[in-house]
């Protein structure tokens, strides 16, 4: 494996992060309104949703002709994407949500730390159409669900 994946470590740290929180977190907790409609179990299936993603996208490029690079996706035309998740992540038991995005987040993890370097070589050639690092979007709803509990840390 390649010493250039940063993103494993930074992976389990965000992972980590999320485990602790939603461990924290009562119910009542998880049904907290975030913005525009969210709550924060809505934002950890949204999570999901696109940790989700990232294992069906690494599973198809896996089962492809050796060395196809990952289908051309455009990274940048999202708001579509979660809008239409939205109705579906507030439909989920805040508890099941919160339990679904740590399994989620295991798995992905797991299956992007132990890519080939082959294959991580050539999402990097292709324009990186899967994000490997995880740990950013993590952390981007992670601090808004600990920014709705003030101080920056949920309890």
């Amino acid at each position: 494996m390649s010493e250039t994946r940063t993103y494993v470590a930074e992976n389990n740290v965000q992972r980590e992060r999320l485990r602790g929180l939603v461990t924290r977190l009562s119910d009542d907790d998880l049904s907290r309104p975030l913005d525009a409609g969210w709550t924060i179990a809505a934002v950890l299936g949204h999570l999901i949703f696109w940790d989700q993603r990232t294992l069906v996208l690494i599973d198809g490029w896996k089962r492809a002709p050796h060395g196809a690079a990952p289908r051309n996706i455009d990274q940048h035309d999202v708001d579509w994407i979660n809008d239409s998740a939205k109705a579906l992540c507030l439909a989920l038991p805040p508890r099941a949500a919160a339990r679904l995005a740590v399994a989620v987040a295991d798995a992905v993890d797991r299956r992007v730390e132990t890519l080939s370097d082959e294959l991580v070589a050539a999402n990097a050639g292709a324009g990186s159409p899967i994000n490997l690092l995880r740990a950013e979007h993590r952390q981007e709803h992670l601090d808004e669900i600990e920014r709705a509990f003030g101080q920056g840390r949920a309890r």
